[in-house]
Order: structure tokens, then C-alpha cells, then sequence
């Protein structure tokens, strides 16, 4: 990846063995899943949220961005449930990801009829794989403090901090 790969993926080398099938497992996801972009970058931002990740909550992906997402939209994440600017199904994917991120097995059959109002079978489990890939992710990147080549907002680690309340983000392709 060389020394001048951006950050994470410096930290990801330290796996020489394992990052490759790491990277390919997260192409597979962005590249193969049929989930809107503008969807899955709103739920990968809340759990950043509650993850309290900075790495994640410093990224916006440019699919995302093409498919729809503005700042505006990142704003809504505050109160999703109030937001006027998101879909029922973004609703029903986030109130899912809030509660896969902060109390997973309060999860009940309730929910997953929630979601199939708004998704097939197969848009539900690729919506589980992507949560719980976030998550994950996530609570490993703020445990290693990833913030070095981040936006200085995002990089004091002292205070939570809130994709709807930060400097501007960085565009990833």
C-alpha cells in the first residue's frame, strides 16, 4: 500500500495476509449489494455516531454523494425519527442500525417486519451483513485512534463528537 496510503490503510498492512480478503469482502459489499448508496452511507454515518468512530464519521463516499446525500441529509442523522428529508425505508434501516450499535438484542421480530415493509429478503440480510461490517469496523478503527490523517475537527479525541456537527468531510471515491 506504500508510505503514503492513507492511514487506515497503513494500520490494515499490518495484515499483510488477511487485508486483501479484508478489502475484497468490502468491494463485494459496495459493489454487489443492491441497496441505494445514499442509504447505506446514511446508516455507515450513524453507526459512526454511535461507534464514535472519527475516521468514519470524517468520509463521505462519492456513490453516495452521486445517489443523493448532502449535508443536509447528514443533519437529519440528529433525529432520524423526525426528519422530514428521509424515506420511510431510510427510517426503518437506521431505527435498525441504532439499535444493532447500541442494544442488539433488544431486537425483535417487530423490527425485521418493519424492514420488510420496505425490503426483500435479500435487501434485509444485505442490510444486516452492511450494519453489522460498521460496526465492527467501526470500534476497531476508534480503538486504534485512527484520526492522524484526518481533518483537525475530527482528530481531538477529548470531546463526542457528530457527522451532523463537524467540519466539512473528506470524499472518497
Amino acid at each position: 500500500m506504500g508510505p503514503d496510503a492513507p492511514l487506515r490503510q497503513q494500520v490494515f498492512a499490518q495484515a499483510p495476509e488477511l487485508v486483501g480478503a479484508y478489502l475484497e469482502w468490502m468491494t463485494t459489499l459496495r459493489d454487489k449489494g443492491r441497496l441505494p448508496a445514499r442509504l447505506v452511507e446514511l446508516v455507515r454515518l450513524r453507526i459512526a455516531f454511535h461507534n464514535q468512530c472519527r475516521s468514519c464519521m470524517a468520509i463521505r463516499y462519492s456513490r453516495a454523494l452521486e445517489d443523493g446525500l448532502t449535508e443536509n441529509l447528514v443533519c437529519s442523522l440528529e433525529k432520524p425519527e423526525e426528519a422530514d428529508d428521509l424515506t420511510h425505508a431510510e427510517k426503518a434501516a437506521l431505527a435498525y442500525a441504532d439499535k444493532m450499535a447500541t442494544d442488539h438484542l433488544s431486537i425483535t421480530d417487530e423490527e425485521f417486519d418493519d424492514l420488510a415493509k420496505y425490503f426483500d429478503a435479500a435487501e434485509t440480510m444485505e442490510l444486516c451483513l452492511q450494519v453489522a461490517t460498521f460496526v465492527g469496523y467501526g470500534r476497531m478503527a476508534a480503538s486504534l485512534a485512527m484520526t492522524d490523517d484526518l481533518p483537525e475537527d475530527y482528530s481531538d479525541m477529548g470531546a463526542a463528537l457528530a457527522p451532523w456537527r463537524n467540519a466539512p468531510a473528506t470524499t472518497v471515491r
